[in-house]
């Protein structure tokens, strides 16, 4: 199980069914990262969100999917 895979398990138990989207800091602390790092990972484009009216949202299984393009641009190094 991904670490991003227990954090929203985590949240789904704390408040009902596993989420969708996640905030920004939420998806931050899925991956162990701060705030600031999490935007600068939108803002290039390497981590995937959406915007829903004025809410910068990720969806939850984007922070699973960055970390997969990474292992596997490590392993290719």
């Amino acid at each position: 199980m991904s670490v991003t895979s227990l954090d929203t398990t985590r949240l789904a138990k704390a408040n009902g069914p596993a989420p969708v989207l996640l905030t920004v800091e939420e998806a931050a602390r899925c991956l162990r990262i701060g705030r600031t790092t999490c935007y600068a990972l939108i803002r290039t484009g390497e981590l995937e969100s959406l915007t829903i009216g004025g809410l910068r949202r990720v969806p939850a299984d984007a922070p699973a999917a960055y970390l997969a393009r990474r292992r596997a641009e490590q392993r290719a190094a």
